[in-house]
């Protein structure tokens, strides 16, 4: 019989991205991407996100160890709308708007 596995901190629901019970908007993907894309230690992440604590971060990690091809989808696809974005979205005009 096989044995379900919980995740203290972890909330989960069919079709959605995991992501923190007491942070509903912060995903298990966005952690990830902090600690493999910029290199930031679970304890870094906690400095740069105060509201977090390291319970959290540890769980998500341990969540992304046990789930790594689910949650790096989850990130490619992220990546790829963000690109497609970019190169569909025309540019603001305050984007170029230059002081003298």
């Amino acid at each position: 019989m096989p044995v379900e596995l919980t995740y203290p901190h972890i909330v989960k629901e069919p079709g959605k991205p995991a992501r923190l019970e007491r942070h509903p908007r912060t995903r298990v993907a966005m952690i990830v991407m902090d600690y493999q894309g910029r290199g930031w230690s679970a304890e870094e992440i906690v400095r740069q996100y105060p509201y977090l604590n390291l319970a959290e971060v540890h769980a998500a990690l341990a969540y992304y160890h046990d789930h790594q091809e689910e949650t790096d989808q989850e990130i490619e696809a992220e990546t790829a709308e963000v690109e497609r974005l970019r190169r569909t979205t025309p540019e603001s005009w305050m984007c170029t708007f230059r002081t003298p």
